[in-house]
């Protein structure tokens, strides 16, 4: 089975789109400046999606930020539990590092 779905709108819906917010995930994308919106896009459509360990995913994709720099956000997702669970986000520049060939 194909892990997206269309919803009634038709629109695609992605494996991460239910996904809750942790209170530490909240907290810390406040921190660091991460909007919902930013977080939304990475969780419909990652980039790169790789397993931390069993039962957590790490979900990349590359942003352009208004000053014209390059960055990687990175979400935590426990997918262990259902609704899968969002543990923590943060942004990097470190492309090179996190963005390359496995």
């Amino acid at each position: 089975m194909s892990r997206q779905n269309r919803d009634v709108m038709g629109r695609s819906q992605g494996p991460y789109d239910d996904a809750l917010l942790s209170p530490h995930a909240l907290l810390e994308m406040k921190r660091r400046g991460i909007t919902i919106d930013a977080l939304r896009t990475v969780l419909a459509a990652p980039g790169r999606e790789e397993l931390a360990r069993p039962g957590r995913v790490v979900l990349s994709a590359l942003e352009t930020r208004p000053n014209g720099r390059a960055y990687v956000l990175r979400v935590f997702v426990d997918i262990d539990r259902k609704p899968p669970v969002v543990v923590t986000a943060y942004r990097s520049s470190k492309i090179a590092k996190y963005w390359s060939s496995p």
